[in-house]
């Protein structure tokens, strides 16, 4: 049987609102508090829409409410066209210093470390009434967040996501060697294979950027690297700092890391690779002007990195 049709006359816009604010919080109570409704406004909201379009569309679960296949089915094209809504009522300049909005953005580790300090005193600095949230990557699947809304921007070492999505490349960066500063090799220049392999080293779980070539160096010399513990990022800096191990991360990553701690970096003996960090966000979002100025404070940020090296 097929599904009754809705005229776009006959829907009062405020209930697609509501309906895109539960979709992403999960929650009516947390829906009602973004959007300053009450609870028994957001009852009664999510009620006549449940009579318009016929389905229940939420279902109370262990995890808050969880949306049918019908919901599942009009979230992305709600946010779209609510997405499209704002930004034609936007003006068509920006002024930071009077708006009064929250940014969700996913950053990895690099990001977080590298970028987001001084990206959040730009935009403190800049606009005192904006919220920018960053959120983890590695606990999010950012295709589902972005096309539903929930991110505005992802910043990191991704690929390409598909056509839907603008990316634009930030920094390139490579690899170092990071070691406690009174280690017995700090001395060296730089730390040949030789005796790379031979230190125990400290692999990190939870930054995801290739470096295979490091395999791959070492084995055109007939030499293996010794692996002698895996550890989440935030572990890194104080195994290192106490011990003789060595561990490989980003350049930049490990400036910031031994600003805090007393560790050192050396360049290793081999070429390193290189790779590139970038942002993504909708393409739908290209020409909002509040979206353009949160890039453009992301790109600023990376542009005084690179002068520094300049």
């Amino acid at each position: 049987m097929a599904t009754p049709r809705v005229r776009l006359a006959a829907i009062d816009l405020n209930l697609l609102v509501v309906f895109d604010a539960v979709m992403r919080e999960r929650s009516v109570t947390r829906a009602g508090h973004h959007l300053g409704l009450s609870q028994p406004a957001m009852s009664h909201a999510l009620a006549r829409l449940r009579h318009m379009l016929k389905d229940d569309l939420f279902i109370r679960g262990p995890r808050g409410m969880a949306p049918t296949p019908r919901a599942e089915e009009l979230a992305v094209p709600i946010r779209h066209a609510l997405d499209g809504l704002q930004q034609s009522l936007e003006p068509a300049q920006y002024d930071p210093a009077e708006a009064r909005r929250t940014f969700r953005v996913a950053v990895d580790n690099y990001a977080a470390l590298v970028l987001v300090g001084e990206l959040a005193a730009r935009i403190g600095a800049a606009a005192p009434g904006v919220m920018a949230e960053f959120r983890p990557s590695g606990t999010l699947d950012i295709v589902d967040r972005l096309d539903n809304g929930d991110l505005d921007l992802v910043i990191g070492v991704f690929p390409a996501l598909g056509a839907r999505f603008s990316r634009l490349a930030l920094l390139e960066d490579g690899f170092v060697a990071v070691l406690r500063d009174d280690h017995p090799e700090a001395a060296a220049v730089s730390l040949s294979a030789e005796t790379f392999t031979a230190l125990p080293r400290l692999e990190i779980s939870s930054v995801h950027v290739a470096t295979d070539f490091i395999d791959q160096a070492l084995a055109e010399r007939k030499l293996e690297r010794r692996m002698a513990l895996s550890v989440p990022f935030v572990s890194a800096a104080g195994i290192l700092a106490t011990s003789d191990m060595v561990a490989v991360f980003p350049r930049r990553m490990a400036e910031e890391l031994v600003r805090f701690r007393p560790l050192c970096i050396r360049p290793l003996a081999f070429a390193s690779a290189r790779f590139e960090v970038a942002m993504i966000w909708p393409r739908r979002l290209d020409n909002q002007a509040t979206h353009r100025w949160l890039r453009e404070m992301a790109g600023g940020v990376c542009e005084s990195l690179r002068e520094r090296l300049a």
